[in-house]
């Protein structure tokens, strides 16, 4: 443990990780929020229309992030995330204004402001994934990026326990539709995030080994990742775990429809798999994924294709909990492994691109497997849909185990 915390004596680090906590609790806050106001005010039993949003989110997203990642290989990282958390404290200022009714023809658009804010987030959301990551690995030497990664994804779950049971508990107060109120303190959050960035030195632009055009730069980035098989499995598999295996997006139908609860409820069974992941994450700083790393990443992402089965079967809160806090358990080893692979095997000129493609993968699979989630639960039915989901989710592990039998023997500590 005491090694593990070595890594937080680099202030720029330790600010790193407060302006990711505090943008990662504002913006679940904020899109929990959103699902809350989508299916208590406007579109109550209807789960397609929160699969929607995710659709909505994904679109611009997808579209953009090549582009997001030539800028972020070309252009100050710190400076793109600062201008992206400026741009989320605008929506959000925005989202204020629309829920509190301060501006009647905002409230009058209806969900077409929530769908235009979610458009538009969509586009920020592909800029600061592409720099957030790179500009990470700019903060240390490369012997501490797993223990990075660690802390990394354990301050981000964290953020994302609390982000929606605040939205949660802020926006059913009293039995009320507070929306305005959880928009009001995203604003607190957002400004909080830019003051820690702007705390971290700028860092140099890394070197290009040769003059490309956009296009040129875009197809080198692919290039890089399609051509190394340990790099696309991992991407693979955890891309395919979340699209077909993430069920958090039909939660509100979840808790409504099955467990007969109410908003309240709905945030700390929102949070669940954020916690498993915290509880791992400490079970990390002890044991770092090593020599077994290819077998602990098939594995973890199997149990967590067969915790969301039984999640589906559950009518008890509290087991519903528990296998949610299971598949996050599970699902954070394999995006600490993931991480520190991308880390290892990128050059730092290439970083924002093989980022955008990562994101691509896995970071746009959360949008779009929220509407798959949403359109299978309207085809089948809320529960059958969960359990086709969690099963693909394991036909994927051994898939991709059969097309590449080298990464089971994967051993981060031989990668130099």
């Amino acid at each position: 443990m005491s090694n593990s915390l070595e890594i937080l004596k680099n202030k720029e680090f330790t600010w790193f990780l407060c302006a990711r906590f505090f943008i990662t609790l504002a913006i679940q806050m904020q899109m929990s929020t959103i699902y809350l106001q989508m299916y208590y005010e406007y579109y109550r039993g209807d789960e397609l229309a929160l699969g929607m949003i995710g659709l909505a989110e994904i679109i611009p997203f997808i579209l953009v992030s090549f582009f997001s990642g030539h800028v972020a290989d070309i252009v100050s990282r710190r400076r793109i995330l600062i201008l992206g958390c400026v741009s989320l404290f605008v929506g959000s200022l925005f989202l204020w204004a629309f829920s509190s009714g301060v501006f009647v023809v905002l409230r009058a658009a209806g969900v077409a402001v929530l769908f235009g804010v979610v458009l538009s987030f969509g586009v920020i959301r592909a800029f600061l994934s592409a720099a957030t990551q790179p500009f990470m690995s700019q903060l240390m030497p490369r012997n501490l990026y797993t223990q990075a990664a660690t802390w990394n994804t354990t301050v981000w779950h964290t953020a994302a326990i609390l982000g929606p049971v605040m939205a949660g508990l802020i926006y059913g107060f009293r039995n009320g539709n507070h929306a305005d109120w959880c928009y009001a303190t995203n604003c607190v959050l957002f400004l909080l995030t830019i003051g820690f960035y702007v705390l971290i030195k700028p860092k140099r632009i890394p070197p290009k080994e040769v003059k490309e055009t956009l296009l040129g730069s875009i197809r080198s980035g692919l290039r890089f990742v399609y051509t190394n098989n340990m790099i696309l499995s991992a991407l693979s598999l955890d891309m395919f775990a979340v699209l077909f295996g993430g069920a958090v997006a039909i939660i509100p139908a979840f808790t409504d429809k099955i467990l007969h609860l109410g908003p309240e409820a709905y945030g700390l069974l929102r949070t669940a798999p954020a916690i498993g992941a915290v509880a791992t994450s400490f079970v990390l700083t002890l044991r770092q994924p090593g020599a077994r790393a290819g077998r602990d990443l098939l594995w973890t992402v199997a149990a967590f294709g067969i915790c969301t089965i039984l999640f589906a079967l559950c009518t008890n809160y509290w087991l519903a909990f528990a296998m949610l806090f299971l598949t996050g358990a599970f699902d954070n080893v394999s995006v600490v492994i993931r991480q520190t692979v991308l880390q290892l095997m990128t050059p730092d000129n290439m970083r924002g691109r093989v980022s955008a493609v990562n994101n691509i993968f896995v970071g746009s699979s959360n949008e779009i497997g929220a509407f798959e989630s949403g359109a299978m639960a309207k085809l089948m039915g809320l529960v059958p849909s969960i359990i086709f989901g969690g099963g693909m989710t394991v036909v994927v592990v051994g898939v991709i185990n059969k097309l590449n039998p080298a990464l089971k023997k994967l051993d981060l500590s031989k990668i130099e």
